[in-house]
This record gives C-alpha cells, structure tokens and sequence, in this order.
C-alpha cells in the first residue's frame, strides 16, 4: 500500500472536530464530517440536496486528486448520497471542501454537527495524451453502448 503527504487545515467553524480518519486498517476511504453549527443543523428533504461545509482545505501533492464519495450507509438506510459522485479535488484547489448531498430518501434527514456525511479517497492521476487520428482500431464490441454487451 503506497502513502501520500497531505497538508490539512482545519477552518475555524471546524476546531473541535476530527481530522478526515480511515475506520479500518485497510479502507481506502476517509470519513469527512459535518461542521455545521451545532445548535443549526441542516435537514435535507426527500428530492432536495445541500451544500455541507466540512471546514477542511487540503493539499494535495502534484500527481494527486481526492474523491469524494457516498457512505453506504447513509446510502442503504436514509437515501442520502452525494450528488456529483465522485466529486473530483485537484491538487491545486486550495477552497473549503464542501459535500453535495441529496436525499434520494422518502423521509428528511438531520445533518448534525460532526456527522459523517462522505468519505474521500486519495488517488494518483494519469494525464491523457490525445492523438487525433483518422480511424479507430475495430474491436468485436465496436460501437454498441448502452446495453449492447446483455446488461
């Protein structure tokens, strides 16, 4: 399992709560908390979706993104992921990380202060070289999408 150095800062509407912390020895993912006020939480209704401040910034070191993604969780039992999965954070992105959460549920849910509402996932990044060419080479799949392969 390869490591990676990554610089935290804790915003001031996030002091006392708890830096990003992988659950298990082998998750792949850091649980991010809620740093909404504590005597405001934040209640998404069914359908609706919200900005969630984690009060955290990061940075990465070049040749690294973070993703941010779902619980499963929060998923199975109240409907609640994020919206834009995985949410991307380039290394140069210095801002607060903040969550899109929707409720795909069928009852509101209370985000309170210190909840874990996603997790993040470290990765490394390929950058893509492009080279126009006038034809593809032809594989047995071909063009077929959507459904083509039986699924």
């Amino acid at each position: 399992m390869s490591t990676a150095d990554v610089r935290i800062t804790r915003l001031p509407h996030a002091q006392d709560l708890p830096l990003p912390a992988y659950q298990t020895a082998q998750a792949a993912g850091l649980d991010l908390t809620a740093a909404v006020a504590t005597d405001k939480p934040m209640t998404i209704a069914p359908g609706a979706r919200a900005l969630v401040p984690t009060g955290l910034a990061i940075a990465l070191p070049d040749g690294f993104e973070a993703q941010v993604r779902p619980r499963s969780g929060l998923a199975i039992k109240q409907g609640l992921t994020v919206l834009n999965s995985p949410g991307t954070i380039d290394a140069d992105y210095r801002g607060e990380i903040q969550v899109i959460l929707i409720n795909l549920g069928s009852e509101s849910v209370e985000i309170t202060r210190g909840m874990r509402i996603a997790q993040m996932v470290v990765a490394t990044v390929t950058r893509a070289t492009f080279i126009e060419v006038a034809d593809l080479d032809q594989t047995d799949r071909g063009s077929g999408g959507f459904g083509s392969t039986g699924g």
